[in-house]
Formats: C-alpha cells, structure tokens, sequence
C-alpha cells in the first residue's frame, strides 16, 4: 500500500486512488484530522479546534499526540506544504 502511494504524482491521482481504496467516512475522516494537525501546529486551542473541525476532542488529542511524538509524517508534511505558494 506505501508503495503504492509513493507512487502517486498529483492531487488528482491521489484522490482518485483513495476514493477507490476509501469509503467516503473515511476519506472524511482523514481529512478531519489532516485539518485538526494544521491548527494543532499553530497552537490553536483544543476547544476552537473542535469547533472549527467537528472533531472530537478525542480526536484532537490523538492527533496532537501523532503530531508531536509519532513518526514525523505530520511534520514531514506541513513542512513540505508550506513551502508551496
């Protein structure tokens, strides 16, 4: 499966390989916490993040768990990202 995400070359490839490997909860979930770990990086409040997501704060703590003592993919990245314009 890494291998075959490795492999991808465009947003466009990428959503269309997941939508077919995903359900669409899940691509929903995903996308939920990809957007809580961008405002856990900024240091925004749990409670706002909650708010501005509709996660939980379960999930919350989770990510920011992942985020500051996972492998580093969450960093790798918004490292990456952010130097797009």
């Amino acid at each position: 499966l890494f291998a075959a995400i490795s492999k991808l070359k465009t947003p466009r490839e990428a959503k269309f390989f997941l939508r077919d490997l995903c359900t669409l909860a899940e691509l929903k979930e995903m996308a939920t916490r990809w957007q809580v770990a961008k405002r856990v990086k900024k240091d925004l409040p749990y409670r706002n993040i909650a708010k501005q997501t509709g996660a939980s704060t379960a999930t919350i703590t989770r990510v920011a768990n992942w985020l500051h003592h996972g492998m580093g993919g969450y960093k790798l990245m918004l490292h990456r990202l952010r130097a797009i314009p």
